[in-house]
């Protein structure tokens, strides 16, 4: 079943009025969080391998002995505090039991010639691969790391319960939630993403990152594509959320192509629930305004 929302309205408003409310919490997040009962125990933890150091921050409720664990993965030339700082996550990870594990977006400080060179190539711009190009090959292999070392550690140090995980993103991180859930049938319970790259070998970002990091060779490019494994996809039902915002100008830029995965989960009922929000661009304020819908699209599956 594919439902499409459009014009929603919320209790906090417009988008004008939410970008208030977020930057009056923005300003006041380390007094508001140190002093509120569902202050976090935040953790950053540097795990390095591959001589290159990645860095990631989680948040678990210190009064839940066993969390179910949701992963999020950040956008373009964002770092892993983005999301724990800007999205306003904690309250409701706190009320459901959720652990939030916000991975880096990339290898950072390799000395590899021409990573910092773009900002939409390289340092901040993993795009979630398993890169095979020299010289990326050794370091950038995001895909993995998210999917597979990440866990690990996570499940290792944490009070995670490894049978109950979901992931999420934005943009470029929409991509690459989207990408692991479809990837991996079964091992995500849900998946959500905020104005996602839905279909990367038809846009600019996804080709010049696919061909950076993956060669010439578009079939390898298609390993990565959202909307050509929601073609293929044949695990247990995937239930997805997507908000978008109608003012996104990556929307109206052909970068995020929306309508191509629709198309792809409706041929093969996927279900999904995508949701086009008046008013809202691509920033965290769009996120801020509607995380708790997807913390709560995310509590529906890790806590059956």
């Amino acid at each position: 079943m594919i439902t499409i929302i459009k014009n929603c309205k919320y209790k906090l408003g417009n988008a004008r009025t939410t970008m208030r409310v977020q930057s009056i919490l923005f300003y006041t997040k380390q007094t508001y969080l140190s002093s509120a009962p569902f202050c976090p125990k935040r953790r950053s933890t540097e795990y390095t391998k591959n001589s290159q150091g990645r860095d990631f921050t989680s948040y678990a409720d210190p009064d839940v002995t066993r969390n179910s664990g949701s992963c999020s993965c950040s956008g373009l030339t964002c770092t892993e505090q983005n999301f724990i700082t800007k999205a306003g996550s904690q309250q409701a990870a706190s009320e459901h039991g959720i652990i939030i594990v916000a991975p880096d977006t990339s290898p950072r400080g390799c000395n590899m010639e021409g990573e910092e060179e773009s900002w939409d190539f390289g340092t901040g711009a993993g795009f979630y691969v398993n890169a095979t190009q020299e010289p990326w090959k050794t370091n950038y292999r995001m895909y993995s790391y998210v999917t597979e070392e990440l866990p690990r550690l996570i499940n290792s140090n944490f009070p995670a319960d490894p049978e109950k995980m979901s992931i999420s993103g934005h943009s470029m991180g929409g991509h690459g939630a989207l990408i692991c859930a479809l990837k991996n049938p079964g091992k995500y319970k849900s998946v959500s993403a905020f104005a996602p790259i839905c279909n990367p070998i038809q846009c600019a970002w996804g080709q010049k990152a696919f061909s950076g990091y993956l060669g010439p060779d578009k079939s390898t490019w298609e390993l990565y594509d959202a909307t050509v494994l929601a073609e293929s996809y044949s695990g247990p039902e995937l239930d997805i959320l997507i908000d978008q915002g109608r003012d996104d100008q990556f929307l109206s830029s052909s970068q995020l192509l929306p309508d191509n995965l629709i198309a792809a989960c409706s041929k093969k009922k996927i279900p999904v629930v995508f949701r086009l929000q008046q008013g809202y661009d691509h920033s965290y304020h769009f996120i801020f305004s509607f995380i708790n819908d997807h913390i709560k699209h995310h509590a529906k599956y890790l806590n059956a």
